[in-house]
Formats: structure tokens, sequence, C-alpha cells
């Protein structure tokens, strides 16, 4: 059992724990996100025990405020710490652009869990960029356990500088595990005071010209800091003729399967050390980069061996060497075979004649989702339709038999495509949104709808949870953790108070019930808001309050008409010798299988 709260020892830690723990010992007292993998353990450990460790913790409504409640904290000179995923600092990235002017006062990290090969996101956006676009400086951990040593090393640069530092992981370290030895916890301030400054906290024109300055040179700081840092160092006696240049879980796959270069890790990557890495360069025949993603340092290589002269061989992404696209692996790392010595690879790393089925993921058994898009591709019809899905759970509902998602670009994104297809096109446009997203960007998209008089249909799901990353609460579920008790926010009552007309509150498993709502929410001249009130059963089970049911089908009755699977195609119900049958072991005893079946022939039992 991990015990995060232990005074010393050594745990086996996933990255995202040791990343706690890292935040308990550096003395943080505020910490804010809002929930998105590979990020999201971090955020349930702080629920769990953010409390006893002293820590204030929020899940915030979306990553903006995430930022600027931390950035209040620390400007009032309490340690914070702002987590997101990759995708999120493009929400939180409009107050960090100024946050870097007005600087800070308290030691703040704003972490970025990147996502390459996109297992859990819709892009794989490589971040690092956001620390030159915003001139904040940029710490890369490897492994767990360095992610836990590095954070106390970033509080202190954050305070030297007085300015917010970009912590940037990847899904390989937030998710792999590794032994961490725990440290005593140093105090700092739970409460702090914010001082005024006109000129350096109000950023109108006149203010920003002068901080602008004031920038520029913590940058020069921060490049002095990161040349004398020990989270860069060389790994070799610095005779090869070959020489790597590597950060983040690059690292690891570089030490583990490559052999007789030598190895400048950084750990400090923007400033990058460009004198350390000219002189590691100077004396070398050849030069490999290796980074996930985009070039990021290989191109600043380049600049820092034209700006000093030097005449050597750069092997990376620009020259095809390695590949920009997706997450790295030790097949990656064969790719330099016939640049530098490769570790044989152990027999269990080749590759397999085996084919293993796929298992793409799918709505769960019995989730209510599955009777709200039933329902909607009924009352839809032969209608010409765009369907605006957006980020969560019910994005599954672009699969088959649904196929209900056309366009999908960003949290929120799908309810304002909605309104331009519906001023554009002549065709009726469906948004469906959760209800951890209606409140993180869904109601500007709502405002700005009725507005401009769009004609739309917003359905949100609303399961009671935030549930694809992992059922954290929301303002529609109230806050009932770290000594905070508050009510829920009620979204039928806020889609009313905005002064739409058309709000109607449905339970998805009954289907025939939900058609009936969506063909009049479709056919409204306006934009019509339709609410799926069902908590989501994985939230029931973990709080032991689903009632033990399953549904049985009735075989003198069953036609093999196959409506239950070509409506709902929940896994519960499976096709076994031209009948149909329920797997007890998945079924949930929902019912809407029972609520399309014409014959009645699917009942329930307790």
């Amino acid at each position: 059992m991990v015990d995060l709260l232990s005074d010393s020892g050594r745990q086996l830690l996933l990255g995202n724990e040791a990343i706690v723990r890292g935040l308990i010992e550096s003395g943080v007292k505020y910490a804010s996100t809002y929930p998105g993998t590979p990020s999201s353990e971090v955020g349930n450990n702080l629920e769990k025990m953010g409390e006893k460790a002293g820590i204030y913790f929020e899940f915030s409504s979306n990553e903006k405020i995430a930022l600027e409640v931390s950035a209040a904290a620390a400007t009032a000179g309490v340690r914070s710490f702002a987590f997101m995923k990759h995708v999120g600092l493009n929400v939180a990235a409009d107050p960090l652009m100024t946050l870097a002017y007005a600087g800070v006062n308290g030691g703040m990290l704003v972490m970025t869990a990147d996502d390459p090969s996109c297992h859990s996101s819709q892009n794989e956006q490589d971040n690092r960029y956001y620390s030159h676009l915003s001139l904040l400086p940029m710490l890369e951990p490897s492994t767990p356990e360095e992610a836990k040593e590095m954070l106390p090393l970033a509080y202190e640069i954050s305070e030297e500088l007085k300015l917010p530092v970009i912590f940037r992981t990847t899904t390989r370290v937030n998710h792999a595990r590794g032994v961490v030895e725990f440290k005593k916890p140093i105090d700092k301030p739970a409460v702090g005071h914010f001082d005024k400054d006109f000129k350096r906290y109000v950023n109108i024109p006149a203010n920003s010209r002068v901080n602008r300055i004031i920038l520029l040179d913590k940058n020069k700081k921060a490049q002095e800091l990161s040349e004398s840092s020990e989270l860069n160092f060389i790994v070799g006696d610095g005779s090869s003729e070959v020489g790597i240049i590597t950060s983040g879980v690059s690292y690891t796959y570089v030490k583990e399967f490559t052999d007789g270069a030598d190895i400048l890790k950084i750990g400090f990557t923007n400033p990058l050390p460009e004198k350390r890495i000219a002189d590691f360069i100077r004396g070398k025949k050849s030069i490999i980069v290796v980074e996930e993603l985009d070039p990021f340092l290989e191109d600043q290589v380049y600049r820092i061996i034209a700006q000093n002269g030097l005449s050597v061989r750069v092997y990376g992404k620009r020259d095809g060497t390695l590949p920009r696209e997706w997450e790295f692996s030790p097949d990656t790392m064969r790719k330099l075979k016939d640049i530098v010595k490769i570790t044989e690879f152990p027999q269990a790393m080749e590759k397999t004649t085996v084919k293993l089925p796929g298992r793409p993921p799918t709505l769960c058994a019995g989730c209510p989702h599955r009777g709200l898009f039933a329902a909607t591709k009924r009352a839809v019809g032969k209608k010409d339709v765009i369907y605006c899905s957006d980020i969560g759970c019910y994005t599954l509902g672009g699969q088959p038999p649904f196929n209900e998602a056309d366009f999908i670009i960003c949290m929120g994104g799908g309810a304002g495509a909605a309104g331009g297809f519906s001023e554009s096109t002549d065709q009726k446009s469906i948004a469906f949104l959760g209800d951890s997203t209606f409140f993180h960007s869904g109601i500007p998209s709502l405002i700005s709808a009725k507005f401009n008089d769009h004609k739309f249909t917003m359905v949100i799901l609303d399961n009671r949870t935030t549930a694809m990353t992992g059922h954290q609460p929301n303002p529609g579920t109230g806050r009932h953790f770290g000594g905070v008790e508050t009510d829920m926010v009620d979204i039928e009552a806020v889609v009313k108070s905005i002064g739409v007309e058309f709000v109607e509150t449905v339970d998805s498993y009954d289907v025939r019930k939900v058609e009936d709502v969506m063909k009049r929410a479709i056919d409204y001249d306006g934009v019509s808001v339709v609410i799926s009130k069902c908590p989501c059963p994985l939230e029931l089970k973990k709080e032991k309050k689903l009632v033990p049911k399953v549904c049985i089908v009735d075989q003198s009755k069953c036609i093999q008409c196959m409506t239950c699977l070509k409506t709902i195609a929940c896994p519960a119900l499976i096709k076994k010798d031209g009948t149909i049958v329920v797997d007890e072991t998945q079924c949930i005893g929902c019912g809407m299988c029972s609520n399309v079946c014409p014959k009645d022939a699917i009942g329930v039992k307790q």
C-alpha cells in the first residue's frame, strides 16, 4: 500500500505518485487542476490526502482557472502547483503568457503532461515550445525518481527568478513505476500576503513594455542557472567520437540501449546550457540528438554549432534518422545501429508472429450514453445532421452502430462548431458534451448561441462525474473532500438562466421517451438543450449504490431480429448460435435493451 505521507523510506511509486511526494517534500501548499490523462493520478491523490499533507487542492472548472488560482497563491508568496495534460495548457496559455511578465513570489510550477502517441488525447503537440513562447524556464524529468528529486530544485529556480517554471512530463514518466527514496519535507507557509505593485502586476501597455525588458533579463539569468545546473550532466569520459544529446524519457532509452558514446543529459531544457553543449560537441565527429516528437533540441543544437563555428555531423529528425511522430521504444534505438553501438535486445522484445485481436475502447455495459445515442439516431432518421462531439466518454459514440461523431476538436469545441455549422449550412447540428465539459467551456458556447440566435441542439450527457479521466468531481456534483463541502450546481437551472426556452431533462435508459424528446428538440426553431441525467454505472459501483440486477432473454418471444444489438450494441448482449443471450458477468440490468425490444422478449430480474 502506497503511503505518500511517510516520513522516510523507499517505495515503488507511479510517476504521478512520485510527483505528489515531491510536492510534499517541496513544501507546496496550493495545487489546482482540471483533470486530464496522463496527469490525472496527481489530482486523484491530492483529493484523498491533500488536506492531511497541508495542501489546499481543487479541481477547477478548467485549466485557465486552475492556473489563475495557483498564480494568485504564488503571487502572495505561497508555493503552488498548477497541472494539466498537454492540450490543457492551450486553455491556460492566455494567463500564462502575461503571468511571465508579472512573475511570482512564492515558487510556482506549471506541469504539462504531454502525450506522445496520443494514448488518451486528440493530438500529440510538443509543449516544449511554450517555454520559448513565454520565455519561462523549463525542466524535464526522465524517471519517476528524477521527477520527485527535480521538484525541490524547480521551486528554488522559480523563487530565485521570481518566475513560474514549466515542468514538462510525458506519459511514460507519469505512468512508469520506479523506486523512490523519501526525504524529509521542508516547511513553507500556507498563508501569504499580497503586496500591491501597480507597475508589476497591472499589465497595461505602459507597464507591459517595461516588464518585457525585465522578463528578458530574467531569461538571461535563467541561462546562467542552466549552464551550472546539476540537472544537466555528462555520462562518459569524453573520449568517444560520438556524442548523444538527449532529454526526458528518451534518456532512459539511450542509457539502456546504446553503448560507447558520451551522453549529455539535459534536464534544464529551457534555456539550454549553450556553452556546455558547445563544449560537449567540440572534438566529436558526430552528434546524435535523441528526443521525442519535434526537433526542439536538435534545431538549437544546429544553431549552437553555427554560432560557435563548429563542424560536426548531426543525426536526428531533420535528416530522417529518427522519427518525428509518436513516442520512442527500444525499436527506435535500432535506427542508430549504423552510428553507435546498440545493445542487443532481450528475446522477449523481438517481434512475435502471434496476431492479437484488437481491443478498441467502447462504452461500458449499461452506460446511459448508449440509450441517448440510440434515441438520437432514431429521432434523426434520414435527416441530414452534423454530429459535433467533444472530449469524453461520449466521444465513443462515434463508433458503430451509433456513428454520431462527425467533428471533434477540443473541450467545448463541439458546441461552438455546431453554432458555426448552423449558420453556414442548411444542415441541422447536434452538439454532444459532458457535464464537466459543460462547466469547462460549454457555458460560453451556449451563451454565444443564444446571443447569436443559432439553431442547433445541445445534448449535455450528465453522468454525475468526470468519468473519462478517472471519476473526479465537478461543479455539477458538488465538492466533498479536503474539508470543503459545497452543493452541486444545477445544470438545468444554469441553462434556463441563460434564457434558453427549450430545456428538457431525460433518463437515457428510457430510449423511447428520449427519442420523442430528441425529435422535438431537433425540430425546434432555435437553440434547444436536452440534459441526459443518469449516473455512470462505474461510479455507482464504486460507491456501492448499484442494485444487483440482470437482464434475461425469453427465447420463446425472441424473433432474432437483432434490434437490441443494432440499436444499443451493449457488450453484455451476445449473439450465440443465432440467438441473443446475456453475459451476466457484464450486465447491470439497466433495461435499455428491454426498452427497445419490439417483442418485449427481454426482461429485468433482481
